[in-house]
């Protein structure tokens, strides 16, 4: 089913004693989501995520905007006559009640021609527990379950009503690293097998990426870019989107462009063709960084660590707005802790020490980089300026 989302806002009044403006928790948002697609929503707590998903429920009623169900207007329908199904980050199961009786609970509220016998409801829930491979715990209550295994029953409690729509606000975020992984596969596969839209709100930038088929990155009730999970990694159109997608992050330093040159600092990073001249943000995934004895940025070097497939070196730079700088070596490129100092022809600087006045060694290390992973912004706006490497 597709849903259309038109100029939809939500604001909560001020509750403060000492007055103010509303607050806007959804800002004028416009998306329209294919049928049968999963999309993220995906952004920091507090940027209207779950909010936008209570306004697709039913749970909030929207300030201004309409939502279309398959060109239908339900802005005003209630929450049970939408035909969605929601599951909540808490899970909220009924202690008291078996799996069974958890999942066939949305059924025995049907009314009409709907309404469902006992039998029926029950080879209904057996069949929908067999789609998320639990359908040997039927008689267990939630205490005797695994997180992974409740959130499984919420969700076949969500599903065994066939919704029109699948709402999944943050499932995963109660479950450790692991099971996370492993759970968020299966939310993949069942949508797929199931071929029903669902919206999937989390802040976890690595889980939205990997299951969803579209991503909308917001911030303060704002959309700030929707695309495939890879389109947006690769070309954000702000700094926000760029320094909130990726692990680990991108990145970040105080720049400028000048006649054609990109500046770190002072160093002369890159030669490229931009329209701009001013001072800017850089922003560089750790991908990015390629050891060069006769790179453009200079880092002082502060370590290196060696992570199986890949090799991260550690390094500082005083226009870097971070503590660390990330430079991720792949395992063709990887460089023995022993042998970094040779093999990138580090200089040595020597300085003396602050306090004791005798002499301490620096070493720096040098970077030449890819392009394709170096973003440019406006530091007033933030927002990416176009360039080419030349």
């Amino acid at each position: 089913m597709k849903i259309v989302l038109e100029n939809l806002t939500k604001r909560f009044p001020n509750r403060s004693k000492k007055g103010g403006a509303d607050v806007i928790a959804v800002n004028n948002f416009n998306f329209e989501i294919p049928d049968g697609k999963l999309i993220g929503l995906l952004g920091p707590s507090g940027c209207g995520k779950s909010t936008c998903l209570n306004l697709l429920s039913g749970l909030e009623t929207p300030t201004e905007g309409r939502i279309y169900f398959d060109g239908e207007d339900i802005t005003d329908v209630p929450a049970e006559n939408r035909g969605v199904g929601l599951v909540f980050q808490s899970y909220a199961l009924y202690p008291h009640l078996t799996v069974l009786r958890n999942i066939t609970f949305p059924l025995e509220n049907l009314k009409g021609n709907k309404k469902m016998s006992r039998n029926e409801m029950d080879e209904k829930a057996l069949e929908t527990a067999k789609l998320v491979q639990i359908d040997g715990l039927m008689e267990r209550k939630p205490s005797e379950l695994s997180g992974g295994q409740q959130q499984r029953v919420a969700i076949a409690r969500a599903l065994v009503k066939m919704p029109r729509v699948l709402l999944l606000d943050e499932p995963l975020s109660n479950l450790d690293a692991r099971l996370r992984l492993q759970t968020r596969e299966e939310i993949r596969r069942i949508q797929r097998e199931t071929g029903i839209t669902t919206v999937f709100v989390t802040h976890d930038q690595e889980e939205a990426m990997s299951i969803s088929d579209m991503i909308v990155v917001m911030k303060d009730g704002v959309i700030q870019q929707i695309d495939k999970p890879q389109t947006v990694y690769n070309d954000p159109q702000n700094l926000f989107v760029a320094k909130f997608l990726g692990t680990p992050a991108i990145n970040v330093f105080v720049g400028s462009v000048k006649n054609g040159v990109l500046y770190i600092g002072d160093d002369e990073a890159m030669n490229i063709k931009c329209d701009f001249n001013g001072r800017v943000m850089v922003g560089i995934r750790p991908e990015g960084f390629i050891p060069n004895k006769n790179g453009g940025l200079c880092c002082k070097l502060t370590g290196v660590e060696v992570m199986g497939r890949d090799t991260s070196i550690l390094s500082t730079h005083y226009a870097h707005e971070g503590e660390i700088i990330r430079s991720i070596i792949g395992s063709d490129d990887a460089i023995e802790i022993t042998e970094i100092t040779d093999v990138l022809d580090s200089k040595i600087e020597k300085r003396l020490h602050p306090d004791s006045g005798s002499e301490i060694k620096t070493e720096t290390i040098r970077f030449s980089l890819k392009p394709r992973k170096v973003y440019i912004f406006d530091k007033e706006t933030e927002k990416r300026i176009p360039f080419e490497a030349v």
